[in-house]
């Protein structure tokens, strides 16, 4: 008798096991061994060639999941025909993979760009990451992404979500509606994201009870964070006050996340972003990453890169006129 076991920290145990544990049952059809789920982990139990055989053919379908975002019951056929044929190597190409962020439910979140895989790199090393470049590289989306991992490994007990709500100046008295519904037009792209990876009842279950929270960035004044994951979003817009104001916030075991697009700043004039202001002031500091994308970490519609290139270029002719 023979025992091995695979880490399935992370991953979606209704899309690997199927509908009713029906791909489990149909491995067990062929593959006698015992196989038992335990917290992070598959355990395989029983002749060490029935073992082998069914470690290698969760192997695979872990790959397919990643690969693909779903796995489907032929493809739990496929791999099992392939492993009895003798021939299974779908796998050797798992390790030339970008690295999976998040799974959701509608598919996996990894890097697509280069951009991204610098993103995740710097996040993975720094306490407090800086993302700036243009709309549609995925800033935001990873960030959020990022946090959610964190929470779901255990490594983080809450989430905040910000954003300076410059539009109404931050004086949001005068607009009608509780907290949430003064600030939703300002927020949205966050709660987007977040419906994007998470059911709506799960969500609603994280907003209760206080493991999510989206707030504009006036009312995070006097906050000590600490054991949470935060993101600043849109940080253009945050004065070097505020941003010192953010920055300061951050407590034990926390990590932070600030995205924006410099030049799209929408500010007075006589006040500074405080995303520009601090690339000198902390550039240089260890534990905090810098990351800068370009149009070609563009992964939007096809036209936005385009469109992107067409201001750059508008701006550059004026610049020299």
């Amino acid at each position: 008798m023979e025992e091995q076991r695979i880490s399935i920290k992370g991953v979606d145990l209704l899309q690997l096991l199927g509908w009713h544990d029906s791909h489990l049952r149909y491995l067990e059809k062929y593959f006698p061994a015992k196989i038992v789920i335990r917290h992070d982990e598959i355990r395989f139990s029983g002749p060490p060639s029935e073992v082998d055989a069914l470690k290698h053919a969760f192997t695979e379908m872990l790959f397919l999941l990643n690969r693909n975002g779903k796995l489907e019951q032929k493809d739990v056929e496929t791999v099992v025909d392939m492993i009895r044929a003798g021939d299974a190597d779908v796998s050797k190409e798992l390790d030339t993979q970008p690295p999976i962020i998040l799974y959701t439910k509608h598919s996996v979140i990894r890097p697509r760009t280069k951009g991204q895989e610098d993103y995740v790199a710097s996040v993975a090393k720094n306490d407090i990451v800086f993302a700036i470049g243009p709309a549609g590289t995925g800033k935001t989306y990873l960030a959020v992404a990022f946090a959610l991992a964190q929470l779901r490994e255990k490594n983080m007990s809450r989430i905040i979500l910000t954003r300076p709500a410059i539009e109404a100046g931050e004086s949001l008295g005068f607009l009608p509606g509780d907290l949430m519904e003064k600030v939703d037009p300002y927020l949205r792209p966050l709660t987007d994201a977040l419906f994007d990876m998470l059911s709506a009842d799960q969500l609603q279950k994280y907003v209760d009870r206080k493991i999510i929270e989206i707030v504009p960035l006036g009312y995070m004044r006097g906050r000590t964070l600490n054991d949470a994951f935060v993101i600043l979003d849109e940080a253009q817009n945050a004065s070097a006050l505020q941003m010192k104001m953010f920055l300061t916030r951050l407590g034990n075991h926390s990590k932070a996340i600030v995205t924006g697009d410099i030049t799209q700043v929408d500010l007075p004039d006589r006040v500074q972003s405080g995303l520009i202001q601090i690339q000198n002031v902390l550039q240089h500091i260890e534990g905090i990453g810098f990351v800068y994308f370009d149009k070609q970490d563009v992964v939007r519609h096809r036209l936005v890169k385009k469109i992107i290139q067409a201001y750059e270029n508008f701006d550059d002719t004026r610049d020299e006129g």
